[in-house]
């Protein structure tokens, strides 16, 4: 027979294998995957901080009705967003951001667009040029993107 003692072993051994997967830590002892974890949740503080600070920033900028980007650097490539609260259904924003991907050497390895209610759009991109030692940071690629934004807005309002 199972002692309670027992069961609340197994039962904490468990919780601290999901939170160590959670995590993606490494770590075998309890004391590392609880540091680990803390870690990881003020990792996930700051990047709520930075991006409530974007949004602020978007909000208050000279231009409040365009779209609104992020960019995450990943381990290959970047983690691009554009987001817009309202429906764009003007012609062309798409491809002003598929060009100033393009003209920066990035491939588009996944993307999801939606332009229903909001005008949405994710992707995961990676540098042709990574082979050759030339790196792009992630500041480069959101002001090539926020420029392309702002190129397609003064063309649409010139047509408007």
């Amino acid at each position: 027979m199972v002692s309670r003692e027992q069961k609340r072993e197994a039962l904490l051994h468990e919780k601290l294998q999901l939170l160590r997967s959670i995590t993606n830590s490494h770590a075998v002892n309890k004391t590392s995957i609880i540091i680990d974890a803390s870690k990881y949740i003020e990792e996930l503080k700051e990047k709520v901080e930075r991006l409530n600070q974007e949004i602020a920033s978007a909000e208050t900028s000279n231009h409040p009705n365009l779209p609104m980007v992020t960019v995450e650097t990943l381990e290959k490539g970047f983690m691009i967003n554009v987001f817009s609260g309202r429906s764009c259904h003007h012609q062309g924003l798409l491809v002003s951001i598929l060009e100033a991907f393009e003209e920066m050497g990035l491939t588009v390895l996944e993307a999801r667009v939606s332009c229903t209610d909001t005008f949405r759009f994710q992707a995961v991109g990676g540098g042709e040029n990574d082979e050759q030692g030339e790196t792009i940071d992630a500041q480069a690629v959101k002001q090539a993107v926020g420029q392309a934004i702002k190129n397609w807005s003064q063309q649409s309002d010139d047509q408007d």
